[in-house]
This record gives structure tokens, C-alpha cells and sequence, in this order.
């Protein structure tokens, strides 16, 4: 038997069964058998009526930009093909994202503080031979995802809106006056605009990406566990060991509730020879003990934790449909470092509220008008050429410790440029101004392992992310004076007043500019 056996045995709700279904998804992934549905067709007939303004498909994100939409007075159903409820595991967050549930009324100050189960200071970043850097107030909140959906649940329905629950989504018809959603219990939605909120795996996403085979992958393993004999402080980035398996190790810890959360991440791409989440979890056991300076022994597994998120460049995702919105991680709008989740629907959820709110109220329900609220952002297009610096391929000869070491270099640069430059970066937001000063201080420091990183990343890619870095800087530019044009809006109609906002929050969080707010 092996350790993952061993281990995932003594966890309640059968882990071991879960991750070898999962694991069969991600072998077929591998293999390209990808099956593509036909979900979503086209009608020329009107629908002529619609009841209701918003149909959101998945329900465990959805009933945040549902409850912000219902309580703005549009008629919301969320479809939710099990029942609308959080899981135990944690989600880590930094509080002023948090602050955004305040903000737009889903939450009160005290119902957001009861939200928060943990809270811990300060925060690692590791690599083998070079100092450790700490930092406060970085994905250092845990929030009670059971507490959290059933309090926005709760605000979801006062506010109007419907909640179905053990109601899939199972086909979806588009007249060019609305869209007619056919379920699994055979219920049939008449609505304005479908949001698409069933993550990486829709089947309305399949259909839109057309089977494509993702361009990179970050695969995660964990558990939560009591026995720890520190359990005080995090570790948002840390590495011990030089690349194995073609791949290099990262990991996370975090704080619990019920013990302390630790992952084993890593990036890599879908080639057919890459290993199993089964090996990768044996992987994560074997090395734990040497992490965490614990013997297995001494922990009590409480859950285990894995999955696979795949990426593509071509995101955020924008469908070739009319009255077909996808959200969260269905939109792909997270950068290829994070792995998406709830830290990056709160990220959008102020901009994607208000442009959904304006895009109802002026019937730009088109797929190019919707395309304006999932744009491309720069500064997310940037960050596939650090992915890929921390990847490698399956025949790349790569030196064993090439990773850590520029990874320790760049993270020593930052550290000294700043919490302004640092601590952006560990929330997955990149700023022109801060990687500027960045790489051309590391350029200075360390010009040997920046010359080494070229061949591993290719030429190719090297100039692609010039572009976005180009376009980085021109965002930064121009919403730093897009705001000058605010005057003129009395004199635009109401689709022209549609149109600068989307381009405006465009270039505010293409830049990063979202940051500061």
C-alpha cells in the first residue's frame, strides 16, 4: 500500500476514491481525448418573453455577483446543480479584498468579521540559500466559506432573488432577444443574459474553447492536519528542493481553523508523459516531514486537498455568443501563477457588477459588448513568461537549481525595492512602474542567470511578453489620463457612456491601477 493510500484511508469521505476520478480527468486532458459538447445553439425566432433578467449557471461563486445583482433590483436566478453550500477548507484572502463585501453591501462589518475564521501574521517567502523574506498582511485571512455562502444566500433571497438547487445547466438556446436555458430536471429559464459560473469545466466554456488543449497547468495537492508544532505564521512562496520530475516544487502553509493547511504546487504543461496527481500527492507526503520538520506520525489528517487548473492564453475568454457572459474561473481572467477561485472573483466583482448592472440597463447584451467586460488585461498576458520561467519541459535539460535561484534573486530585488513593488506581486496584480524597477535591477545584479533564463523561456515567447509589457506601459499611461474625458460624458448617449467606462476599468485593471483602490 502506498503512503497516499495509507494516508488517505484514515480521511473521512473516501479522498482516495475523489482524486483518482479527478486524476482520470487530467489523464484524458494529457491525452487530448477531450470531449467536446454542443450545449449552446443559435435561433433566429424571438423569445418574446423573458422571465427573468440574469440566469447565473454554478452557484458557489455566482451568489456573489448574484447578491450584488438582486439587490440592485434585476430578477436573478442561480442555478446550482447540488445544493448551494461551503466547504470546510478555508479560503485565504488579504483584508483589504475582503473590504469589498463591505463595499458593495453583501456583507456588514460584523458579519464580515464572523466570516473570518483565521488570521495570522507575517508570511514566508523561501529558497535554498538565501535569506528568508517575511511580510504582513499578504493572503493572510482565512474566511468560512459555509458561513459566508449561507450568509449571501441569506441576502440573495431577501433581496429577490431565486435560488434552484439540484438544477443543472444543460443546454442553452440564443434568440436574438434573449436566451432559453434547458435544465437536467427539465425546467426551462427565459432569460436576458446567462453568466456562465461553472468554472474551468463548463461545458459552455468547452464548446467556446473548441476542445483546445490548455497552454499551461498548475497542479496542487494538500492536506489540512493538526500536530504541527508551529502553527503561527505562513508560507506564501516557499522552495527546498531542486527541480525534480522536470518540474520544480513550490509550496504554501497556512494557518486553519482545524489545523494547518500545507500545499505542494507546480507548474507545468499537458504533455501526455507528465505525472499523475496520485504520484504527485506520494510526492508531497514523502517531502512534508522535511518541510515542516514533522513526522507524519505526529498528524491527524483532517481533509485532503488537490486539483488542476488549467490555463489558456487566450483569456479572459470571450465567447463568439450574444447574451452569453462567463465569470470567474469560466472567464479565465485569473493570471497562469494563482489559481484562481475566489480571490479572483472578488478581485472583479466591483467592475463586473457595475458592467453588468450598465449593460442591462442599456441592452448591450452582444457578444462585442460584453467582450468589453472580460478584456484583455496586460498585465495578466505579462505574467505567462514568469510561468514559464518556472516551468519546464518534459526533454529540456534545465541545471537542477536554476529555478530557486532566480526566483531568489528577483524576490531579494523586490524585497529591497519595496512593499510598493513586493507585496502587489504576491496578489497576483504586476504594475509597470514596480516590474520595471525590478527587472532592470536584477538585470544589473544578476545578468548571468537572466541570460540563462532565455533559452528555457525560447526566443518566441520572450517577444510575445514584450508586447504585453509594451501595452502594460500604455495602459498605465492611459489611465492615468483616461479620467480627463469624465467631462464630456454629459454629452455621450447612454451606449457611448457604456463604452468609455468598460475601457476605463480596461485600462485601470489591465494596469494593475484596481490596486490602489
Amino acid at each position: 500500500m502506498s503512503l497516499t493510500e495509507q494516508i488517505l484511508s484514515q480521511i473521512p469521505g473516501n479522498p482516495l476514491e475523489s482524486l483518482r476520478r479527478v486524476d482520470l480527468i487530467w489523464q484524458k486532458l494529457r491525452a487530448e481525448n477531450i470531449h467536446v459538447p454542443t450545449t449552446v445553439k443559435t435561433e433566429t425566432q424571438l423569445l418574446e418573453t423573458s422571465d427573468w433578467d440574469v440566469v447565473i449557471c454554478g452557484g458557489t461563486l455566482g451568489i456573489l455577483i448574484g447578491t450584488t445583482l438582486a439587490k440592485k433590483g434585476w430578477r436573478v436566478a442561480l442555478l446550482e446543480r447540488g445544493i448551494l453550500k461551503g466547504r470546510t477548507q478555508e479560503w485565504n484572502i488579504s483584508r483589504k479584498e475582503l473590504e469589498t463585501f463591505v463595499e458593495l453591501n453583501l456583507l456588514s462589518p460584523e458579519e464580515l468579521k464572523t466570516a473570518i475564521a483565521t488570521e495570522y501574521n507575517p508570511a514566508r517567502i523561501s529558497f535554498p540559500n538565501s535569506p528568508d523574506i517575511w511580510v504582513k498582511d499578504v493572503l493572510n485571512i482565512g474566511v468560512d466559506p459555509v458561513y459566508l455562502l449561507e450568509t449571501l444566500k441569506n441576502g440573495f433571497l431577501k433581496a429577490g432573488g431565486q435560488l434552484f438547487e439540484n438544477t443543472a445547466y444543460e443546454a442553452a438556446t440564443i434568440h436574438s432577444d434573449g436566451v432559453n436555458i434547458q435544465t437536467s430536471n427539465g425546467q426551462s429559464f427565459k432569460t436576458r443574459l446567462l453568466l456562465d459560473a461553472m468554472g474551468h469545466f463548463s461545458p459552455i466554456v468547452k464548446q467556446a474553447r473548441e476542445g483546445k488543449k490548455p497552454d499551461a497547468v498548475c497542479l496542487v495537492v494538500g492536506t489540512c492536519a493538526t500536530g504541527y508544532p508551529k502553527n503561527d505564521t505562513g508560507d506564501i512562496f516557499a522552495s527546498f528542493t531542486p527541480i525534480q520530475n522536470q518540474c520544480q516544487y513550490f509550496w504554501e502553509a497556512f494557518p486553519a481553523r482545524d489545523g494547518r493547511t500545507t500545499y505542494l504546487f507546480t507548474y507545468l504543461d499537458a504533455h501526455p508523459d507528465r505525472f499523475s496527481l496520485e504520484f504527485f500527492f506520494e510526492e508531497y507526503l514523502r517531502l512534508l516531514p522535511e518541510y515542516q520538520k514533522v513526522e507524519l506520525s505526529q498528524l491527524i489528517f483532517q481533509r485532503a486537498l488537490f486539483g488542476f487548473f488549467p490555463c489558456y492564453r487566450q483569456s479572459p475568454l470571450q465567447t463568439p455568443w450574444n447574451r452569453i457572459l462567463p465569470v470567474g474561473d469560466s472567464s479565465g481572467s485569473q493570471s497562469p501563477l494563482s489559481f484562481g477561485g475566489f480571490g479572483a472573483m472578488v478581485r472583479h466583482l466591483k467592475r463586473l457588477s457595475v458592467g453588468i448592472n450598465e449593460a442591462l440597463e442599456t441592452e448591450n447584451l452582444s457578444a462585442n459588448s460584453l467582450a468589453l467586460l472580460q478584456p484583455y488585461q496586460p498585465n495578466v498576458s505579462v505574467t505567462w513568461l514568469f510561468q514559464r520561467s518556472m516551468s519546464i519541459g518534459v526533454n529540456q535539460k534545465v541545471e537542477p537549481h536554476q529555478i530557486n535561484q532566480l526566483l531568489a534573486g528577483v524576490f531579494q530585488v523586490m524585497e529591497k525595492l519595496g512593499e510598493p513593488v513586493l507585496k502587489p506581486f504576491l496578489q497576483d496584480v504586476v504594475q509597470f512602474p514596480a516590474l520595471a524597477q525590478t527587472l532592470f535591477v536584477t538585470s544589473l545584479k544578476q545578468p548571468g542567470l537572466v541570460i540563462k533564463i532565455i533559452p528555457q523561456v525560447g526566443v518566441e515567447n520572450l517577444l510575445d511578453w514584450m508586447k504585453h509589457y509594451f501595452n502594460l506601459g500604455v495602459y498605465s499611461l492611459l489611465y492615468s489620463i483616461g479620467g480627463i474625458m469624465e467631462g464630456l460624458m454629459a454629452k455621450m448617449s447612454e451606449e457611448q457612456r457604456y463604452y468609455y467606462h468598460r475601457w476605463i476599468e480596461q485600462w485601470k485593471y489591465g494596469s494593475g491601477g484596481d490596486y490602489s483602490d
